[in-house]
C-alpha cells in the first residue's frame, strides 16, 4: 500500500507574494519558490548576494530541501528551501522603539548591499525582519529582484509607512503608539502621521521629506483621474542611493523617547531586601533545573529588564521576555548583556489583559500569543497581582490562561500586606476580599500540579513551580 500523500500546511502570514510561499511539513518549516520567481532567484544566489547577507548574520541562512517525496508538486515549484528556524515568531506591534528602529536599519542596509549586486528589494515591510535575541535578521529571501537601471523603489512608500511614521509618532507622543501597528498591519498612513504629528515635527528634514511631502505626493497621485495614464519618472542609481542614505540619517536621528512610566524602574524601587532578592532568584534557578527533560524556550512574564530571564537564558534556554511597559520592555532589549546571552533573550512589549490575538486575512496572517506556544515553561513574577487587582480577573480565569501558553509554570504569589499590593489596593481597600493564598491556591489547582513550593526568604512571598494537568 503506498503512503498518503502528504499535504502542506501553509503559513497563514506567507501567500501574496506570486514567487513563492512558507509551508510546514512534518513540523519543518519550507519556502517554495515558484517558477515565477525563478529569474530573480537565481541571480539573488549566483550573484553573491546571498553569500554576503547569510555570511554576515543579515538573512536567515537556508539549504536546498531537494524533492520531497511526499508533497506532491502543484505545478509551479521550482525550488524547496529549507531556512534555519526562528526560535520565536514576533511582530512589529509588539516591539520597542529601538527595535523598530534596529528593524528599519537592517532593511536599508540589506537594500544598499543589494543594490551593489545588482538587486533591490520589492518590499520593505517590517514584517520581512525578525529578531533572534536582540539580533534582528531579514527572512524573506523572495524579496530580491533584479534591478532594472531608471526604476524606482517600489517599497519607498511602504518603509515610511512601516517605519519611519510610526518611530516619529512614537517621538512626538509616546512609545505606545507603536502598539497601534496591531489596528495598522499594513502600517500607519502617511496622511494619518501627517495629521497626527506636532507642526513642529516638520523641522525635522527627514520627516519633511520623507512623511510631509512625501504624503501630499500621495494625495496628489490619488487625484489622478481613472483612465489617465501617468508616466513613471526615471530614478537613476544614484539618486536612488541618495534616497536611501537620506532614509538612513532620518532613521538614525529618531532618538528613542525618554520616558518614565509606573514600572521602568521596578527593580531599583523594590521592597526586596538584597538577600530575599537573591533568595529568589536562588529558588527560580532551582525551579528550572528541575523540569526534565531540560527546557528550551521559557516565557517571561512581566518581565521587566530581563533580570530572572537571564537566569533562564545562563541555563541554555531561549527567552521570550514581556512586558506591558515600553521603557521596561526598551531598557531589556538595550541593557548591556555578555555576548553569551545577548542571542538568547527576545524582549517585546505584551498587555496579558489584551494579548496579541490572531490578525490579517481569515485571522490567520499573524498568529495570536497563545497560537506561539506553548512554551517549555512560563514564568510568571510579580505579576499575579497586577492581573487580579488591576485588571479585576479572576484567579480561575488567569490559572485557565496560562495552562494554555505553557507545560510548567513558575509562579509568584504576593499577599496583600505587600508594599507593591498596597499600592495597587490604594482607595480600593474594601475590593478583592477573594485574594487570598488558599483561593490562589485552589484556583491553579484546577489546571496544574503543584511541584514545589517554597517562601522567598525574609519576605512573605511564596514560589510555586507547577506543571500543567493532561487533558
Amino acid at each position: 500500500m503506498s503512503k498518503p500523500v502528504t499535504q502542506p500546511k501553509h503559513d497563514g502570514g506567507s501567500f501574496r507574494d506570486p514567487a513563492g510561499f512558507i509551508f510546514v511539513s512534518r513540523g519543518v518549516v519550507y519556502r517554495q519558490i515558484n517558477l515565477s520567481g525563478q529569474v530573480d532567484y537565481d541571480h539573488f544566489m549566483k550573484s553573491g548576494l546571498y553569500g554576503r547577507l547569510a555570511g554576515e548574520g543579515l538573512l536567515v541562512a537556508h539549504e536546498d530541501a531537494g524533492k520531497l517525496k511526499d508533497i506532491p508538486s502543484d505545478g509551479q515549484r521550482y525550488k524547496i528551501i529549507r531556512p534555519a528556524p526562528i526560535p520565536f515568531i514576533s511582530y512589529p506591534y509588539e516591539w520597542t522603539f529601538s527595535q523598530l528602529k534596529d528593524a528599519a536599519l537592517l532593511t536599508l542596509q540589506i537594500q544598499k548591499i543589494a543594490l551593489s549586486f545588482g538587486m533591490i528589494l520589492k518590499d520593505a515591510s517590517a514584517y520581512n525582519v525578525q529578531f533572534i535575541g536582540r539580533r534582528p535578521v531579514f527572512i524573506d529571501s523572495l524579496s530580491f529582484r533584479v534591478y532594472k537601471p531608471g526604476t524606482p523603489w517600489d517599497g519607498y512608500k511602504q518603509f515610511c509607512e512601516h517605519f519611519v511614521a510610526p518611530l516619529a509618532m512614537a517621538i512626538y507622543s509616546s512609545p505606545d503608539i507603536i502598539k497601534t501597528l496591531r489596528a495598522y498591519i499594513d502600517g500607519i498612513p502617511l496622511p494619518l502621521a501627517k495629521d497626527l504629528l506636532p507642526s513642529r515635527a516638520k523641522l525635522h528634514k527627514g520627516l519633511l521629506a520623507h512623511v510631509y511631502l512625501h504624503a501630499a505626493s500621495q494625495k496628489h497621485y490619488d487625484r489622478v483621474k481613472p483612465g489617465v495614464t501617468t508616466r513613471q519618472p526615471k530614478v537613476s542609481k544614484i539618486a536612488l542611493e541618495g534616497l536611501l542614505n537620506s532614509l538612513e540619517k532620518t532613521v538614525i536621528r529618531l532618538r528613542s523617547p525618554n520616558q518614565k512610566t509606573e514600572w521602568g524602574d521596578y527593580y531599583n524601587d523594590t521592597n526586596y531586601s538584597r538577600s530575599a532578592f537573591n533568595a529568589k532568584k536562588q529558588i527560580v534557578k532551582k525551579n528550572l533545573q528541575k523540569v526534565s527533560p531540560k527546557p528550551k524556550m521559557v516565557w517571561d512574564l512581566g518581565a521587566n529588564d530581563g533580570t530572572f530571564s537571564e537566569i533562564a537564558a545562563g541555563l541554555g534556554c531561549y527567552v521570550v521576555a514581556s512586558d506591558i511597559d515600553p521603557l521596561a520592555a526598551e531598557l531589556n532589549y538595550t541593557k548591556n548583556r555578555p555576548m553569551v546571552l545577548r542571542d538568547m533573550i527576545l524582549p517585546i512589549t505584551q498587555d496579558l489583559a489584551n494579548p496579541s490575538p490572531a490578525l490579517g486575512w481569515a485571522h490567520a496572517e499573524r498568529r495570536s500569543l497563545s497560537q506561539r506556544g506553548p512554551a517549555d515553561i512560563v514564568m510568571a513574577l510579580a505579576l499575579i497581582h497586577h492581573l487580579a487587582i488591576s485588571n479585576n480577573l479572576p484567579f480561575n480565569k488567569i490559572a485557565e490562561y496560562f495552562a494554555k501558553l505553557g507545560k510548567y509554570l513558575i509562579i509568584e504569589f504576593i499577599p496583600k500586606s505587600d508594599s507593591k499590593v498596597q499600592i495597587l489596593l490604594h482607595r480600593r481597600a474594601n475590593q478583592f476580599a477573594d485574594y487570598t493564598q488558599e483561593n490562589f491556591e485552589a484556583a491553579f489547582g484546577t489546571y496544574f500540579t503543584t511541584i514545589a513550593r517554597e517562601p522567598v526568604r525574609a519576605s512573605k512571598r511564596v514560589i510555586y513551580l507547577l506543571k500543567v494537568k493532561s487533558s
